[in-house]
């Protein structure tokens, strides 16, 4: 069985469909199509039911499924162990969340970079449940996410506490009574699956506000300019407020403890292995969380 159709055929279950599966591949159709027929031919099996809309795996698919992604990720990370004989190799592939990505990963990023130029590295952005299922599904090695954390499949650490604030253009006085003065609000999130927007609408509830309206971007940017102008309130961490070039025209509103704290996981397969790659960014990244004099300046 041949590894790479076993990736072509992951690419085509995730994506739903050949033509959307080539264009995250970057190859054409006809050679999608004729990889799926020759490991189809091999296990004398049909991998998917084809529609008007695309594709659905078969029964026999959906078994072949959890295999491939175990398959697939042992090769990625048996060709890190083995080609590490001085310094880390491979590909890894790492998730965040839009606001850890910005606040928190430059630094590990350029530290990591640095020491293991050989390192094949991606970095994925997307919300906390996205994430959690592509770790699962074994398409990324690890991933940041809010916490609380709880999968079978899965081991977490804490890397990051953050301080949660609402944020908006209005003045601060005015942000208790945004959520409690009987108008329709408006929160400013990203998309569903966000653990920050599910906080958000939770505090509304609380507040007896169960239903505010919703407008929902696609960028960090995009929030806090409509929060800059007045167009509604958002949760974010106080450092990606402060570090933003609208900082100025932004207002904080500090919020209890039980409601402000926010714990950033690093999240993985718990029958993953720890490659030499992981765990150099693993340090890097506990290192950045530390007291500058406390960190350490071993290899």
């Amino acid at each position: 069985m041949d590894i790479g159709d076993l990736n072509f055929f992951l690419a085509v279950a995730r994506a739903g469909g050949i033509s959307r599966a080539s264009k995250e591949l970057l190859t054409v159709q006809s050679n999608i199509s004729s990889r799926i027929r020759a490991l189809e031919d091999e296990l004398g099996v049909e991998l998917f039911r084809r529609h008007a809309r695309g594709v659905t795996l078969t029964n026999s698919g959906e078994r072949l499924l959890p295999y491939a992604e175990q398959i697939t990720q042992l090769v990625r990370e048996v060709t890190q162990v083995v080609s590490d004989d001085h310094e880390p190799g491979g590909r890894l592939a790492i998730g965040s969340m839009e606001t850890t990505a910005g606040l928190r990963l430059p630094g590990v990023l350029a530290a990591f970079s640095d020491e293991c130029p050989r390192v094949d590295f991606t970095l994925a952005t997307d919300t906390t449940d996205a994430l959690t299922t592509q770790v699962i599904e074994h398409r990324l090695d690890g991933a940041f996410v809010c916490g609380p954390v709880r999968h079978p499949d899965l081991v977490a650490e804490q890397v990051f506490i953050e301080q949660l604030v609402l944020v908006s253009g209005v003045r601060v006085a005015d942000l208790d009574s945004a959520m409690t003065d009987g108008r329709r609000h408006k929160v400013l999130v990203l998309r569903a699956g966000c653990a920050y927007r599910a906080r958000l609408e939770r505090l509304f509830e609380q507040h007896g506000v169960p239903s505010p309206d919703v407008l929902e971007f696609g960028t960090l940017e995009g929030i806090l300019g409509c929060a800059a102008a007045g167009m509604g309130v958002t949760l974010l961490p106080l450092g990606v407020v402060t570090t933003s070039p609208l900082a100025a025209a932004l207002k904080v509103h500090h919020l209890a403890p039980v409601d402000s704290r926010a714990e950033t996981l690093f999240i993985r397969r718990n029958d993953s292995t720890m490659t030499p790659a992981m765990s150099r960014f693993l340090f890097h990244t506990h290192e950045s969380s530390r007291p500058a004099s406390l960190k350490s300046v071993a290899r």
